[in-house]
């Protein structure tokens, strides 16, 4: 049953009429007296006529009424209020019109109506569904209202079925989807909102249960949980959601067209239907199944038990959809990504869920496709950190929230520091002091790496110089900076540096640039000219952790490139002095042979022991970096390096 009442809730004088009659002749008699003394025998024979045409009107009118005491007793009811419940007017009498039409099945309602009968307030309306006397249902909405210069009510019915039908036809129309007949993202979300209510609610019961518990005897406290708990028997207050996307779908568009599209669609939902079906049923019924838009379905587990229950379902969606589909002649076959996200429905919002599942979706297609993938909370921290420094990255250069940290690149030969390779550090005002390995991959999708980059090359750049102007009898130190590939792509790099060293004052041959070995193997066209004119320039190009990517050797002799820096990885071969891995040592000797014979010079990277620098001196290599040496330090510490003595080698 569903009851809206209407109507001021404050108490409200009945409207005064010039004192109308009732509408019935029990009524007439008891006030005949009356209005044989108020009016004259004209008047009570005009107002006589009055009351005859009134009654006749009510009997024959087509809206159902009944007039109905101050007690809610029913007085009289005319033939259309007897029709509409099918039973006698007369049957109808001196019965409690409440129990007629349903209006003490909620508090609401029933207070709303007593007010009306008690003078209080003006009118009511309500929606009630009704039984007709051969069983079937109809949807009626009750007016109750007073009657003029009485103490009685006037209760009218109309029939609203069809109305109610036409609504949800329409309301059919508008929450399906017209292609899959499934219910769509409007629909969707409604369910999944009234479900997280839904465990709200039981929350709040459990803890009401268990606090009347507490409060009362122990025995009382057993009756009210056993109770709760017959009450709540099958929910669970945990909700599970299995959020789909096609993998490919675009290209059966794009190639068959979107007749076969939508069929492909339809065919899917179906198969959908059919694994939700076999999944089992909930207090709710079985799982909703939704077509979100696109190509992107959700399946909705209310109550569910658990991670397991949904993993098996998304298995089973997976299975169900490798299976080829033959649509009017044409076989296809279609894979799906499913993120999975199961937990307990009280303290989330529909947002979140969906937020998660959308996330884990993410995932599930960047994992490979075809999978389906569970939400992991760390994960999802991980990634919340990401987008935490994707957003406030680009201001972050505005703020000078940057720093460069310097560290040494030493002769192997000799120990003398020829130059340093600049680091860039974002002290974070939330996450502390971050690693370039934090941020740089981030910079580089969204962009902002071009700026970044600039910044640290003209404030590299700058450094060197004042380097050199507080050191003039010195050797003046080489700055290396690392470049990344999209600076190449997005910007004038060129144009940039050569501004940068006008401004900065310092010679070109003392700017190294540093791009990794898969960015520079892989140049062409633009790039490759960026480097080349780099290259005319006098700036040095470096290759950054060579030996990790292609290796095309006979492609590098090509390129303008003047020093080799071996990975890491290599030089860690030469860790343990007494049994060092001699495959190392002669992949080492053999690129750094290959390298002075095409006229580079080699740097080692991650050097952190004296034996790794002997034997890397032993092999040819020129230079070496690493905590051997020192770390990454501030631009004044390596101030006190310059014309110092030599490093330990």
């Amino acid at each position: 049953m569903s009851g809206t009442p209407e109507g001021p809730v404050h108490p409200e004088p009945p409207e005064t009429h010039a004192a109308e009659p009732a509408l019935t002749e029990r009524h007439a008699e008891q006030h005949g007296e009356r209005y044989a003394e108020r009016y004259p025998s004209r008047d009570v024979d005009r107002r006589a006529a009055e009351l005859r045409d009134y009654r006749a009107a009510f009997r024959a009118a087509r809206l159902a009424m009944a007039v109905v005491d101050q007690n809610g007793v029913v007085v009289t009811a005319n033939e259309s209020f007897g029709t509409l419940l099918g039973t006698e007017p007369r049957a109808l009498r001196d019965q409690a019109a409440a129990d007629l039409v349903d209006l003490a099945s909620d508090g609401r309602t029933w207070h709303a109506y007593r007010e009306v009968l008690r003078g209080r307030r003006s009118r009511f309306r309500c929606t009630r569904r009704l039984k007709h006397a051969d069983g079937r249902s109809l949807w009626a909405e009750v007016t109750v209202a007073p009657v003029p210069d009485s103490r009685r009510v006037l209760l009218s019915i109309t029939d609203i079925s069809d109305r109610r039908e036409l609504q949800a036809r329409l309301r059919h129309l508008q929450m399906h989807d017209p292609v899959t007949r499934l219910p769509n993202r409007a629909l969707f979300f409604e369910r999944l909102s009234a479900a997280l209510e839904a465990s709200a609610q039981d929350a709040e019961d459990a803890e009401g249960a268990q606090d009347a518990g507490s409060a009362g005897a122990p025995e009382a406290g057993e009756a009210i949980s056993s109770s709760y708990e017959s009450y709540r028997y099958g929910r669970t207050g945990r909700i599970g959601l299995c959020y789909l996307d096609l993998d490919g779908f675009k290209a059966v568009n794009d190639t068959l067209g979107h007749r076969v599209g939508d069929r492909l669609l339809a065919a899917v939902a179906a198969r959908l239907t059919e694994c939700a079906d076999s999944d089992g049923y909930t207090r709710s019924g079985g799982h909703l199944v939704a077509r979100l838009g696109g190509d992107e379905f959700a399946v909705l587990v209310e109550d569910s038990t658990g991670t397991e229950q949904l993993a098996d379902l998304a298995r089973s969606v997976l299975c169900a959809l490798q299976q080829p589909f033959d649509l009017a002649g044409q076989r296809l076959s279609v894979s799906a990504s499913i993120g999975v996200v199961e937990r307990s429905g009280h303290g989330t919002t529909a947002t979140a869920l969906m937020q998660a599942a959308d996330t884990t979706l993410y995932w599930a297609k960047a994992d490979g496709k075809a999978r389906w993938t569970l939400f992991d909370p760390e994960r999802n921290a991980h990634r919340m950190t990401r987008q935490a420094l994707s957003s406030t990255l680009r201001p972050a250069v505005e703020r000078g929230e940057f720093a460069l940290e310097y560290q040494p690149l030493v002769d192997l030969a000799d120990g003398a520091v020829r130059g340093v390779e600049a680091l860039v550090r974002w002290n974070h005002p939330q996450f502390g002091s971050l690693a370039p390995n934090r941020f740089i991959a981030i910079a580089e999708e969204d962009g902002s790496i071009v700026e970044l980059g600039r910044w640290v090359l003209r404030t590299a750049c700058r450094q060197a110089r004042q380097w050199q102007k507080d050191h003039p009898r010195e050797r003046p130190l080489f700055v290396s900076v690392n470049v990344a590939v999209r600076q190449v792509w997005d910007s004038d790099l060129v144009a940039d540096v050569a501004g940068i060293l006008a401004e900065t004052g310092l010679a070109p041959h003392l700017l190294q640039l540093e791009l990794t070995e898969s960015a520079v193997m892989g140049s062409a066209g633009r790039p490759l000219q960026a480097l080349q004119a780099l290259s005319d320039m006098g700036v040095r190009i470096a290759i950054d952790d060579f030996g990790t990517g292609y290796s095309n050797l006979a492609y590098l002799s090509r390129l303008p490139v003047s020093v080799l820096k071996l990975d890491g990885s290599f030089v860690r071969g030469f860790q343990d002095e007494e049994h060092a891995n001699p495959a190392d040592e002669l992949i080492v000797e053999a690129l750094v042979q290959l390298a002075h014979r095409l006229g580079l010079t080699v740097t080692a990277e991650c050097v952190e022991t004296s034996g790794q620098a002997s034997r890397l001196r032993s092999i040819g290599c020129d230079t070496g970096q690493g905590w051997l040496y020192s770390r990454a330090v501030a631009p004044d510490r390596i101030a006190e390096l310059i014309g110092s003595e030599p490093l330990s080698v």
